[in-house]
């Protein structure tokens, strides 16, 4: 059978990565000294290889991450009170099959979102559903599914991801109408998902920016108590390197 129908009728039944596999070994010459069993396991690693990859590539774009961030690349060696043993925790993810949260605070600057990006980067690698929001975003997209009265679609929509990550909560005052809200969406997501937040305003005081006691209450419920803590100290990390680049651009100037 020629090549070049093959490999069309690979494409035709969508197994992109074993047309792609076929078309390199047909230009490799040592092709011939391989058996066919050897030849066809290639192309069906390929084919897993590229499957794997698409959807890495779609739970990316579903998850709309703040920011590209790796578990791998992130900075131990700072100094903000990160517990190296808590990080190797939350890396295995085991939080997430657990359903458990994870609520990482800090002053400005030393790391939060970084974090929470890599971790949820981290949970779409592990094929794990992720979607990210900056609480005021997340404020905002309720309010735009409320204007088309679907605010129930949102919340199905939410309720459905093994991951969800808000970042900057604490920043503003909410409206009653946005403590419900976000009360809702965590009542959907207790014991059966799990939720990252990140804050710049210390856990004890969450209840004190709520505001109304009783929806505070039963917020802090679901959230706190089946929850790892992260809790981080330190100067701003972008201050300091930005210092850095300053003194660094001062030293070359004085070069010249």
């Amino acid at each position: 059978m020629l090549t070049e129908p093959l490999i069309q009728q690979l494409a035709a039944l969508r197994l992109h990565g074993m047309a792609t596999a076929l078309e390199h070994q047909m230009s490799s010459p040592e092709r011939t000294q391989m058996s066919f069993e050897d030849r066809l396991g290639l192309l069906i690693q390929h084919e897993r290889t590229d499957r794997a990859s698409g959807r890495l590539a779609k739970r990316l774009r579903w998850a709309k991450l703040p920011m590209p961030a790796a578990m791998e690349d992130l900075d131990t060696r700072a100094t903000r009170g990160l517990d190296t043993s808590q990080l190797a925790q939350l890396v295995d993810l085991g939080w997430i099959r657990e359903h458990l949260n994870v609520l990482v605070t800090g002053p400005t600057g030393v790391g939060k979102s970084y974090i929470a990006s890599a971790l949820a980067h981290a949970a779409c690698r592990a094929d794990f559903a992720v979607r990210c929001f900056r609480l005021p975003r997340l404020i905002e997209e309720l309010a735009r599914y409320g204007a088309m009265q679907k605010r129930s679609a949102l919340y199905r929509q939410l309720a459905r991801v093994d991951l969800l990550t808000i970042d900057d909560f604490g920043l503003a005052p909410l409206s009653d109408e946005s403590v419900r809200d976000l009360l809702e969406i965590l009542d959907d997501r207790y014991d059966r998902k799990s939720t990252l937040i990140t804050s710049q305003v210390p856990v004890d005081q969450w209840h004190a920016f709520l505001g109304d006691r009783t929806v505070a209450d039963a917020i802090l419920d679901r959230l706190v108590h089946n929850s790892y803590r992260v809790v981080l100290k330190g100067d701003s990390m972008r201050r300091q390197k930005g210092a850095a680049l300053k003194t660094t651009a001062t030293s070359t100037s004085k070069t010249r």
